[in-house]
């Protein structure tokens, strides 16, 4: 199974965020990019892809002592950036530090666990509102407006308190702009013994 660890804001964190994009769907070119599904969005910490199911129960050992291991702390959503002309994301402020730990722990877990992870670069706090639709450099859009339009959005602090395993389910069936759908398979408190 398609796997990741993940920090989900709650629902009205969440509300937030949709209201500040369908604000942002309005803008000049809005519609040539494939806005991401709300119930999807989170925080990805350590994605895994394909994980055998007899990697399952160590790496969901694993995961639960990276929780055990991280305090709650605090976060709300924050501004907004880009990757290229291809991903435009809202995000994060509060206990970063915190944050980046949690992310190390839970892709060190994974690497214990078996699971074999790309290479280890800095954590980048980011949830993806959009993705430009085609792969070509005439699909590119410009996303500095869109940025420009994030730039004051501030969310309402949340105390983090979970690390959540994820599964992503790809779309089938080759349906244009159909979206991953996620579910959680596993979570841990934070702070509390895994």
């Amino acid at each position: 199974m398609r796997l990741f660890a993940a920090v989900v804001p709650p629902p009205a964190q969440l509300a937030e965020l949709a209201r500040e994009a369908d604000r942002l769907a309005h803008l000049p070119d809005a519609d040539r990019l494939r806005w991401t599904s709300r119930p999807g969005w989170h925080f990805t910490l350590a994605f895994m892809g394909e994980v055998d199911e007899e990697l399952l129960p160590d790496l969901r050992a694993r995961l639960g002592r990276a929780a055990h291991r991280t305090a709650p702390f605090p976060l709300r959503l924050h501004g907004g950036g880009h990757f290229g002309r291809a991903v435009l994301w809202t995000g994060a402020a509060g206990d970063l530090d915190e944050l980046r730990l949690l992310a190390e722990r839970a892709d060190a877990a994974a690497r214990r666990a078996g699971v074999p992870m790309d290479e280890h670069r800095r954590y980048q706090a980011h949830l993806t509102v959009a993705r430009a639709r085609g792969r070509t450099r005439a699909d590119e859009v410009d996303l500095r407006p869109f940025v420009d339009a994030l730039a004051g959005f501030e969310g309402t602090r949340w105390q983090v308190e979970e690390l959540a395993l994820i599964r992503s389910n790809l779309p089938g069936g080759g349906t244009p702009g159909a979206q991953s759908r996620y579910e959680t398979v596993a979570s841990w408190p934070l702070g509390a013994p895994g």
